[in-house]
């Protein structure tokens, strides 16, 4: 009995082994056949992703005349920050800045203002760069990261306008208007005659007006008054007072009264 059962298993093992060859081989194609698929996407991202980037890279004329005007190199700025910003050789108009630890890629973009203007859209990065300073700034944080940054030509803008400052802008708001002046028309001269000297116009004669005499009133004379007459003195009758008699005063009796 223990024989017939090994001689099963001995025929029963080999035929198990080779049934379960055959999906070990697929599987291995199978991966194969996976990791290709794989690389195949990945190279074709890769290369749909090159193609973006060449389209972006792609700048206007305007656009690269700005990107000829950008000051480049290593410049100083507030605070002891520097700001290094360098051309990117391989994409004509486009510029690696970098402060402190921070890196943005810079593509020049048109503004009303002339002002030279870059931006790292991704990051929020901008950078202006006006005739006598540059800044860097972040619009996502709304921070100024960098602040009176100037190479050696902003400086002499700079030095120039502290001297001689511009007009501030209250003064710029009042309009000026100019007073139109009449035009002088000068009369032609032939070719290789002189000049004739101005004729001056006789003078218009101006008839007087004659006045009218005014006649004098005659002043009359105030007459000289004669000396007064002084008339002959008025004789004064005197008039006699009239005695006035002195009435007699009755002596009153003296009466004795007795003891």
């Amino acid at each position: 009995m223990k024989n017939l059962l090994a001689t099963v298993l001995l025929v029963i093992l080999p035929v198990a082994l080779m049934a379960k060859t055959p999906p070990l081989v697929v599987a291995k194609k199978k991966t194969k056949s996976a990791t290709a698929s794989r690389v195949e996407i990945r190279n074709s991202a890769s290369q749909l992703a090159s193609g973006i980037r060449a389209a972006e890279s792609a700048l206007t004329p305007d656009e690269l005349a700005i990107a000829g005007r950008v000051y480049q190199g290593e410049l100083p700025c507030e605070l002891g920050a520097f700001v290094t910003l360098t051309a990117d050789p391989q994409s004509p108009g486009y510029f690696d800045l970098q402060i402190k630890k921070q890196k943005y890629r810079m593509f020049p973009v048109i503004t009303s203002t002339g002002a030279i203007r870059l931006e790292d859209r991704h990051a929020g990065a901008v950078w202006l760069q006006l005739s006598n300073k540059s800044m860097l700034m972040n619009q996502k944080l709304g921070q100024r990261l960098a602040d009176v940054c100037m190479n050696p030509d902003q400086m002499m803008v700079a030095e120039m306008m502290i001297k001689n400052p511009p007009p501030s802008l209250l003064e710029a708001l009042i309009p000026v208007v100019p007073v139109p002046m009449a035009p002088i028309l000068a009369a032609p001269i032939p070719d290789g005659s002189i000049p004739a000297a101005p004729v001056l116009a006789a003078p218009i004669p101006v008839t007087p007006i004659p006045e009218a005499p005014i006649p004098a009133a005659p002043i009359p004379e105030a007459p000289i008054p004669a000396a007064p007459v002084l008339a002959a003195p008025i004789p004064v009758t005197p008039i006699p007072e009239a005695p006035i008699p002195a009435a007699s005063i009755p002596e009153a009796p003296i009466s004795v009264v007795p003891e």
